[in-house]
């Protein structure tokens, strides 16, 4: 497989402000554009393009936005596989049909790549991707745990670039704060582990989540009573220093660390509210609620490859406990899966590509963590581990992503079955790791379609190598893949 082959081509598409047009005026023009506004389409021929190809896009658009208009008022968009599989990019353009975005679990380990419409790019961890627009509230609730320090970094970032963050972040008063000390646990544990590491991001998320299952940790509200905030820092410092000889503390720390504090409270003062509050008043309102999921099903840590998982819950369980709204309100619920796999960090991965092929893999994909910038481990679509992702989260739809990494294979492969060493069918994933270590996958193999697909926007466009491609992963998941990725862009998406 040649990579360059593969690298992404720039859209030939623009809308006004994003993919989908809302009511923003035009930045970029590409050899052609068509031009939308919310329920009001009209189409501008920049260059000699046949009519009946910009008819088509424009209808495509009509009923994408029609799809998306009709998802319910409390919609999720959730990862399928081991994270990374995009889901920044369709909360970014989802965001435009919603009131609110939230996340409503993990931390700074979760990180999102989105564009604007000027095609500048964004790495965002605790920020809810729906910032870039304007109109949206982004609320980080109450299962998240917050690194202070990186969140006013990412809002600095977003304010420097001309994203305004005021009175549009609001942070749940019952969320945890995670501390620097945290972090440094977090590296602790690893080093302890040895060669059995669990290969965190080391931004302190599994320490965070264990001092509030333990009773000791210290919340966003907390905040708001210094006289004794001192105090239960403290207990937190001292209960590191005993468990870890390698953690350095004393006095000077803990003021240090308070002094901090103090400034910090009063930064984040005006962000802080009673999220279950607005929630479900924004409900009662009407208003339209996307729930913006981080890492994703297969890291969960009731079903995903414990211990090698996340220290939350990313599946659709996660979504009422983290955010305080009722089961019965939660609708639509959008799976997105890359169209391979990756993972990073230890852990089993059964449909893993090692050697040449999986470097090339990676280097197509530009497979490299947003948060950490290690590379990820790459392999085939594991059909098997998606379906049962479908199993626990109920997912009306899927989001196939970066289907356009795969355009120079002449063949692809779908994980389809797994076997038993004595060739005994495993009919699900398996929990135990010594099963999923030994087990043998079986695949399907396609035809692919070496061709550039990057700057198609039209399902019916696309080679029927890839309509065949989609279309089996749907027969064999049994959910309809509604949205493909075709690039980074806002504009790189395909409506099914």
């Amino acid at each position: 497989m040649n990579p360059s082959a593969l690298r992404l081509d720039p859209s030939l598409i623009c809308f006004n402000g994003s993919a989908h047009g809302l009511d923003r005026a035009p930045t970029h023009r590409g050899p052609w554009c068509v031009s939308t506004r919310f329920r009001r389409t009209t189409t501008v021929e920049c260059s000699s393009v046949k009519s009946a190809d910009l008819i088509a896009v424009t209808q495509q658009t009509r009923d994408g936005l029609s799809r998306i208009d009709g998802l319910s008022q409390v919609s999720g968009v959730l990862g399928c596989q081991w994270g990374d599989e995009g889901k920044g990019k369709l909360v970014d353009i989802f965001a435009q049909h919603f009131d609110v975005v939230a996340r409503c679990q993990g931390g700074a380990n979760a990180g999102h790549t989105i564009y604007n419409s000027e095609g500048k790019k964004f790495a965002l961890h605790l920020v809810p991707s729906g910032i870039l627009n304007e109109d949206t509230v982004c609320v980080i609730g109450n299962g998240v745990v917050v690194h202070l320090p990186g969140l006013f970094k990412e809002i600095d970032g977003l304010e420097s670039n001309g994203v305004s963050c005021k009175d549009r972040i609001v942070v749940s008063d019952r969320a945890h704060l995670l501390f620097d000390f945290h972090q440094v646990v977090d590296g602790l544990r690893e080093t302890e582990l040895a060669k059995s590491f669990i290969g965190t991001t080391k931004r302190g998320i599994g320490p965070c989540y264990s001092s509030k299952v333990i009773r000791n940790g210290i919340r966003v509200c907390d905040l708001r009573h210094m006289d004794t905030f001192p105090h239960k820092l403290e207990v937190l410092l001292l209960d590191a220093a005993s468990r870890f000889k390698d953690f350095k503390y004393g006095p000077e720390m803990l003021r240090e660390e308070v002094e901090k504090y103090k400034r910090y409270a009063e930064r984040l003062e005006p962000f802080i509210a009673d999220t279950v509050d607005v929630l479900n008043e924004s409900i009662s309102q009407k208003k339209k609620i996307l729930v913006e999921g981080g890492q994703a099903t297969m890291l969960d840590i009731d079903f995903g490859t414990y211990p090698f998982v996340t220290s939350s819950s990313p599946s659709a369980g996660g979504i009422c406990t983290g955010l305080g709204i009722p089961p019965r309100v939660v609708g639509d619920l959008i799976g997105v899966v890359k169209a391979y796999t990756t993972r990073v960090g230890s852990g089993p991965f059964p449909t893993e590509i090692l050697g040449q092929d999986g470097d090339l893999l990676r280097f197509a994909g530009q497979e490299f963590g947003t948060t950490t910038g290690r590379p990820r481990r790459c392999g085939w679509l594991d059909v098997v581990a998606l379906k049962y992702s479908c199993q626990i989260n109920g997912f009306s739809s899927l989001n196939l992503t970066k289907l356009d990494v795969l355009s120079d294979l002449s063949e692809i492969r779908l994980g389809v079955a797994y076997k038993d060493v004595n060739g005994t069918p495993i009919k699900s994933f398996p929990a135990d790791l010594r099963v999923l270590e030994r087990l043998k996958v079986e695949y399907e193999v396609l035809p692919g379609w070496k061709t550039d697909i990057s700057s198609i926007r039209s399902y019916g466009d696309l080679p029927l190598a890839a309509r065949h491609y989609v279309q089996r992963i749907e027969e064999l998941v049994g959910v309809p893949v509604h949205y493909i990725g075709v690039g980074p862009g806002r504009d790189a998406l395909i409506f099914k």
